[in-house]
């Protein structure tokens, strides 16, 4: 049973185009640059995502991974270059240096292609589970409720959630908590989930419960980028692997490359500190 909802679980249409999907770029940032203050985060970072494609970023504390999802999904703004989704560009710099974001109509429907997944579960604790879910595709999506709550009830379902659907987050465990932010964001069905560290605030027993979902979207072909500390994860999940320290991208390729045959020796000396 697949994880996230498809045709044939309710009645809406897919989202992939005619022609290869695996051909379509869903997110392109080219030249992406960020500083806070006088520290720059981010130097010059280009990253392309494809429909179907799991990319893992991984690196030590402070390397820029968060903020290049943060940069990705809104969060933060880029101090310079380009952010495009599904030919849509999002921001753009000018030949004078100054970044210009699209419009509020335009973005709006641009933040509807993601979906983002915290480190620390982000859901509405005075809202049940079930209301968590339908939140956004209801009073963002305006969506009928009727055909919102069914398909959320199949993606509590297929969480392993159905009998959490009137529990209040506060009853959840941490496992429980995140397969519901999991759960969420899918019920936008985004066109790319990004996950930033899903697993760092919890125990290694509730880790194994979000990754055991995280590899089943992954092999439904869900578009992920996922910044992770989970080295065997990434290993065994993803069909490329970034390794980013101090703002750029020192490494990529595919895991079996990056962890098997590292090229570059800052690669080499973080995997080791993992190993020990």
């Amino acid at each position: 049973m697949s994880v996230y909802l498809k045709k044939e679980d309710v009645n809406t249409t897919g989202s992939v185009e005619n022609g290869n999907p695996a051909d379509k770029v869903v997110l392109k940032m080219s030249n992406i640059q960020k500083r806070f203050d006088n520290l720059e985060v981010l130097k010059a970072i280009n990253l392309t995502v494809k429909h179907g494609e799991v990319v893992s970023i991984i690196g030590p504390s402070g390397s820029g991974k968060s903020t290049l999802l943060r940069c990705a999904t809104f969060l933060e703004k880029i101090d310079s270059g380009e952010i495009i989704y599904l030919d849509k560009k999002a921001a753009i710099t000018s030949h004078s240096g100054k970044v210009f974001y699209t419009n509020k109509a335009d973005m709006k429907e641009i933040k509807q292609y993601f979906g983002l997944v915290f480190q620390q579960f982000n859901l509405f604790p005075h809202h049940s589970v079930l209301k968590n879910v339908m939140g956004a595709p209801v009073n963002v999506l305006k969506r009928d409720k009727a055909e919102v709550e069914k398909e959320a009830r199949v993606l509590l379902d297929k969480m392993g959630l159905a009998d959490k659907a009137d529990q209040y987050p506060c009853n959840l465990s941490g496992g429980q908590q995140q397969r519901v932010a999991i759960a969420r964001a899918l019920a936008m069905k985004p066109e790319v989930l990004f996950f930033d560290e899903p697993t760092s605030a919890l125990d290694p027993e509730l880790t194994i419960e979000v990754l055991k979902i995280i590899r089943q979207l992954a092999e439904e072909k869900m578009t992920m980028v996922i910044v992770t500390h989970e080295m065997s994860f990434a290993a065994n999940v993803s069909n490329r692997v970034i390794f980013m320290d101090g703002g750029v991208i020192v490494e990529e390729g595919n895991p079996k490359d990056v962890f098997g045959n590292p090229q570059m020796e800052r690669t080499k000396q973080f995997l080791k500190s993992y190993k020990e």
